[in-house]
């Protein structure tokens, strides 16, 4: 995938980026002897603080804003602080298998085959809505081309970041009656009494506008009949959550590592989990990582988000359209 826009100059760099662990890798071909994609990464940002410090700057241009990114905090939120806090049946070892003379191949090979998969535990049949727990947002370029900003790339990549809704709510294939999330995403004004918002289906929302999807293989245009509004309590009895993986030395060889788990909402039962991981470190931009076009684990548990969601929940039967918030 090319990148979405032209980069600026970046800048200033990151106070604390140097101390993630410096582990020494034979990696050979395009990142070099002896280089890892971190160091390749921090050799970069070098490069582009010392580049913005060295002209001068228009009035009002912006100047290295990669550099300014932290490492993503996965306990900055509430909903983060919830999906770490859950226990899965297999939990990843501190131990990953990493030993010194691997390359960034041939660990991301090894996590790909031993740790990486889909575990499903039990399945729910006629679930008519579903709640996201933890909706992502959209990445900045500034985020994609960084190595630590984004604490899970592999579940961005393979996840539902713009209109979820459409996949989850709009007709096609096996869709739910209605989607629920946090009020804070997108982030609005909180009303004084709804705390979630909920995506349903009414036929009359929108009567002019199509929606295309694909039927039998063939692509078509439907009527788009997909409503909002802001509830106070949930309808939803299933939900799915994410996280990101972090040990020593997956980031530092331009490795990253996600877990989605589907949740009962009622009990905490941990129904299914998808684990994987996506690795980047060796493109031509000054940081080496653009998680657009890193590689994921092929199989198993490479399934786009929605689509494993739907095998675990089951959506019900569809029924006569109209509005059914």
């Amino acid at each position: 995938m090319k990148m979405r826009s032209d980069q600026i100059v970046r800048g200033i760099i990151l106070v604390g980026l140097l101390l993630v662990p410096m582990i020494v890798s034979s990696e050979a071909g395009i990142l070099g002897k002896e280089e890892t994609p971190a160091e390749r990464f921090r050799k970069g940002i070098e490069k582009i603080r010392q580049a913005c410090e060295n002209r001068k700057l228009d009035p009002g241009e912006v100047c290295g804003e990669v550099s300014k990114l932290k490492p993503a905090d996965p306990l900055a939120t509430e909903e983060g602080r919830f999906a770490h806090s859950i226990k899965i049946p297999n939990p990843v070892s501190e131990d990953s298998g990493y030993k010194p003379e691997m390359t960034s191949q041939e660990y991301f090979d090894h996590l790909c085959k031993t740790e990486a998969g889909e575990f499903i535990y039990r399945t729910v049949e006629n679930v008519e809505g579903i709640y996201m727990m933890r909706p992502r947002k959209e990445a900045t370029d500034e985020e994609l081309e960084h190595l630590y900003a984004l604490e899970d790339p592999y579940g961005y990549v393979l996840g539902e970041v713009d209109l979820p809704q459409d996949s989850y709510v709009q007709p096609a294939m096996g869709t739910y009656k209605f989607l629920e999330m946090p009020l804070t995403f997108p982030r609005v004004q909180k009303p004084s009494i709804d705390s979630h918002r909920r995506y349903y289906r009414d036929e009359n929302v929108r009567p002019n506008r199509r929606y295309q999807t694909a039927v039998n293989g063939q692509f078509v245009f439907v009527p788009y009949i997909v409503a909002e509004g802001t509830v106070a309590a949930l309808k939803s009895r299933y939900g799915y959550t994410w996280r990101g993986i972090a040990r020593p030395h997956d980031r530092e060889l331009g490795i990253a590592g996600g877990e989605l788990i589907v949740l009962d909402l009622q009990t905490k039962e941990v129904l299914a989990v998808r684990r994987g991981f996506i690795r980047s470190g060796w493109m031509k931009n000054l940081t080496g990582v653009w998680w657009l076009t890193g590689r994921a684990c092929r199989t198993p548990g490479a399934k786009r988000e929605h689509l494993f969601i739907k095998e675990i929940l089951k959506p019900a039967p569809s029924t006569t359209l109209g509005q059914e918030k």
